[in-house]
């Protein structure tokens, strides 16, 4: 099975709008729209987590940090 591909990198003009689109949602706040970023951020690397949990060692096959050790082990 070959590796999955990388994926690409968002073009300049896609940040910059997206950018400006945090911002406008902060009420043109730049520093709101970090601090609402980061947020979203460590709810997304929170959900990952518990993912991560949850995905069997034999199937990740070890490349998952945090994964079950034991197909036993009770979940969140």
């Amino acid at each position: 099975m070959p590796a999955a591909p990388e994926p690409a990198a968002p073009a300049e003009g896609d940040l910059e709008l997206a950018a400006h689109q945090a911002i406008a949602a902060c009420g043109g706040d730049a520093r709101d729209a970090v601090k609402a970023l980061l947020v979203a951020n460590g709810f997304l690397e929170a959900q990952l987590d518990k993912l991560r949990k949850k995905v069997s060692t034999g199937y990740a096959r070890g490349r998952l940090p945090g994964a079950r050790a034991h197909w036993s082990e009770p979940d969140d």
